[in-house]
């Protein structure tokens, strides 16, 4: 009997790890990097850990940057404003201060919004994004270097799309850091190897031949969108 318990034990050890890493929301990750370019991923924001100095921070599941870690975007630079421990409830100071060679300075630096709206949390405080609740599968979460002017960051483009026969619109508008919109001219939308501007409205049309498109939002200054996956019948 005592075998037979011992067993058990072990085997419910055994599977715990690998239910734990299926619970782990499924996020959507954008980073943009100064330059324009940027990486996106799908991505499970599984608890893992950090070295920062000569210790091994953890780093809560479901958290901004639990998923960033997981993404494995290039190399990451780590502030900890708190006092970090391999306990992930201890990481709620832990700071972003440089991703591949774009290193924070002054005010100008790393941050992320979850949807169109920037968070009001550290990427791995366990309260989540803005202290209500974790990431959950299906979110978006956009990573980018913001430029303060007048006390936000530039903002994030999202681009929404109408398909008809021959025919794409495609609406561009560009969020705060509260996710406040506003259409976005002079932007330009990207479709396989076509692309038009946005008008005064915010909106373009373009002309396509029948197909499956990924499309892109951008405009110098400004934080390029998700790309949005259409059909053009």
């Amino acid at each position: 009997m005592r075998r037979a318990l011992a067993l058990l034990a072990l085997g419910a050890g055994a599977i715990a790890p690998a239910s734990a890493a299926a619970a782990a929301p499924k996020i959507s990750q954008l980073v943009v990097f100064r330059d324009g370019s940027a990486v996106a991923k799908q991505v499970k924001a599984k608890a893992t850990s950090v070295k920062l100095g000569g210790k091994r921070c953890g780093v809560a599941e479901s958290t901004a940057l639990a998923a960033l870690v997981a993404s494995r975007p290039g190399k990451l630079r780590l502030h900890d404003f708190g006092s970090c421990s391999r306990r992930a409830a201890d990481g709620a100071g832990l700071f972003v201060a440089g991703i591949r060679g774009d290193l924070n300075r002054g005010q100008n630096g790393w941050v992320y919004k979850v949807g169109n709206r920037a968070a009001s949390a550290g990427a791995a405080d366990p309260g989540g994004p803005f202290g209500r609740g974790r990431l959950r599968s299906g979110q978006r979460v956009t990573w980018f270097y913001c430029r303060m002017k007048s006390g936000g960051c530039q903002r994030t483009l999202a681009v929404k799309l109408r398909a008809s026969a021959g025919t794409l619109t495609a609406t561009v508008k560009g969020y705060d850091d509260q996710g406040h919109a506003a259409a976005v001219p002079q932007a330009t939308v990207t479709a396989g190897t076509f692309t038009a501007a946005t008008g005064a409205n915010g909106t373009a049309t373009l002309d396509l031949p029948a197909g499956r498109y990924s499309v892109v939002a951008g405009k110098p200054g400004l934080v390029r969108s998700f790309a949005e996956r259409v059909e053009v019948p």
